[in-house]
Formats: structure tokens, C-alpha cells, sequence
């Protein structure tokens, strides 16, 4: 995202702020610490304490200043943060969210999610998530596969023990290694590596552990509603129907969307939530890209690695 002005950082802070106050309460701990965190770490807005002095921004107000697209568009994706925050998804606020959203003129797939579950159709809300998620992580359409199938693909004849025995020489390679750093990862969490018949398919598998690495966030439910807000930040496809909104839902709201993973409550973070998504944004190196390869860096030192992908250290448990 380009350097946004003052002006525009302005409007779309006191739009966060008429959000919160539109779900009809005083403003929350996660309301507060949201606004000052998404100024800090996206908006490079330092230094924000009293969100009193923030504009009461009305939808007019961000027609008139934001004149460009993309942060028009980044905007928007703010504002619906703001109506979750507290974990929930609070009608006053979705109702808020969606008065800017038309004034802007923008449509989006996590909008329909968001409208869809607050009606009540949560199923349909998480089968799409799901499935954006899904696309996302192909980075392609996934017309004609099933996704429950497509997650576990080593079962019986297709077990690959050579594939597994590929992933245990990592643990053969120095301390320091990314390589080695995976390996310890999978196996203090004990994942089985792609090849065995109850392991994630290596395209995914693989991606999402190896962010885990390369940014330091644990397997929590905080900790995985961190790296997937990172994921979003740095690969492109469907990072909010894809991959922020259905770990919110799954790790915040407690919605088991599939069963890859056990739900839980509460974990979004207000304060590094808003850091793990600038920490994506300002990587060098897409992950989830299918050109991307884990065996072409196993041997390299990870903190170096870090350093070449700009990787910044992520913040503290709060």
C-alpha cells in the first residue's frame, strides 16, 4: 500500500472509531487497541492516544478524501475488522460497516460473508470461507476438487514414504537452518510430514509451517489467527474471505469450519493482529506462491533469511 496522508489516515481512523461506537456501548479495550494499532502499524500514524481527537468521519467524508481505489478498498477491510473485534460479529456495526462500503462503492466477497452470517446462514457463510481459503491457497480456481479429499492426499496407496524420509533428513541439517527449524516445529507440535497418510498436503502443509517460522508465531488459537493475518498480508488471493475472516470466525468466534484444526474463542490479539498483517505486507517472498519452494532454502541460516525477506520480530504476548 502506498504512503497514505495525514488526511486520509485521519478519515479512516475516525471511520474505525464511528464503527465501534456504532455497536451502541462505550468503546471496548479491542475497539481501542484496534484503532491505535492499525494507525501505528498500517497507517504509520505514531503516536495516536486519544481517539477523541480522530474526526467523526460519515461515509461523504471518505467519498471526498479517498480518492484512490486500492485504499479506498483497504479502508473498507479496517472498518470490518472493527465489527469483530470484540468476538462477535455485531449487527449495529456490520450496519455501519456496510453505510461506507456503498457510499464508497465497493463490493466485496467478505462483505457477502459477513451480511450472509449475520442473517443466520452461518453454514453458508463458512462453506465459502472455506472455499476461498481453498482457492487462495492453490492460487487458482479449485473447480472440480474437493477440498476434504485435496487436505489428505497420502492416505493408502498414495502414502510416500521417500517424501517422508525427505522431510526427516532436515533434522540431520544445523540448528540455525530453516530446514531444521521446520523439522523441530513439526515435531514439537507433532504434525506428521506430507508423504504419511494423515498429513496435510505438502502445498499447504508446508506453506503454513514455514510461515510459522518465518514469523514466529506459535500454533496457539492466537497464534494461528496471527500467522494466517499474516498470510493475508502477504499473499494476494482472497486474503480477507480466504484467510483473515475464517480464522476470526474459527479462532475467535469459536465456528468449526473444518476439521483440520480444533476451534477455540478469544484469540484475536488487538494490538499484533494489526502488526501480523503489516509483518506480511512488508515480506519480499510469497510463501503460498507456487513457485515458491521449501527446498530451496532448508539449508539457509533462518535468521539471515528473515533479514533478505524483511521479516520484522513480532511483538509480545499481551
Amino acid at each position: 500500500m502506498r504512503a497514505v496522508g495525514p488526511r486520509e489516515s485521519d478519515v479512516i481512523l475516525g471511520a474505525m472509531r464511528q464503527v465501534a461506537l456504532a455497536g451502541g456501548h462505550t468503546i471496548t479495550y479491542a475497539d481501542t487497541a484496534s484503532i491505535r494499532a492499525a494507525a501505528h502499524y498500517l497507517l504509520r500514524r505514531h503516536g495516536l492516544v486519544d481517539l477523541g481527537t480522530l474526526p467523526a468521519a460519515e461515509p461523504a467524508d471518505l467519498v471526498e478524501v479517498l480518492k484512490d481505489r486500492a485504499l479506498a478498498e483497504e479502508a473498507v477491510k479496517y472498518l470490518a475488522i472493527m465489527a469483530m473485534v470484540d468476538g462477535s460479529l455485531d449487527h449495529g456495526k456490520l450496519k455501519r460497516v456496510l453505510e461506507y462500503s456503498r457510499a464508497l462503492d465497493i463490493e466485496a466477497d467478505y462483505l457477502t460473508d459477513l451480511v450472509e452470517a449475520a442473517s443466520g446462514h452461518i453454514a453458508w457463510a463458512t462453506a465459502d470461507m472455506w472455499r476461498k481459503n481453498f482457492h487462495s491457497v492453490l492460487s487458482r480456481s479449485s473447480e472440480g476438487l474437493d477440498p476434504n479429499v485435496w487436505i489428505r492426499p497420502y492416505a493408502g496407496a498414495n502414502a510416500d514414504p521417500a517424501l517422508v524420509e525427505r522431510y526427516e533428513a532436515l533434522g540431520r541439517l544445523p540448528q540455525n537452518t530453516f530446514g531444521k527449524a521446520l523439522w523441530d516445529f513439526d515435531k514439537e507440535n507433532g504434525y506428521p510430514f506430507p508423504g504419511d497418510p494423515m498429513a496435510l498436503n505438502a502445498a499447504f502443509g508446508t506453506a503454513h509451517d514455514s510461515t510459522h517460522v518465518i514469523s514466529g508465531y506459535d500454533t496457539s488459537a492466537r497464534g494461528e489467527l496471527l500467522v494466517s493475518t499474516f498470510t493475508a498480508g502477504m499473499h494476494p488471493i482472497n486474503p480477507m474471505s480466504g484467510h483473515i475472516l475464517p480464522v476470526i470466525f474459527f479462532f475467535h468466534f469459536g465456528e468449526q469450519l473444518n476439521d483440520v484444526g480444533h476451534a477455540g474463542k478469544g484469540g484475536l490479539d488487538p494490538d499484533e493482529f494489526w502488526h501480523a498483517w503489516a509483518r506480511g505486507a512488508e515480506m519480499t517472498v510469497d510463501l503460498f506462491d507456487p513457485k515458491w519452494s521449501v527446498w530451496d532454502w532448508v539449508e539457509h541460516d533462518l535468521e539471515a533469511l528473515r533479514h533478505q525477506w524483511n521479516v520484522t520480530p513480532p511483538g509480545n504476548r499481551r
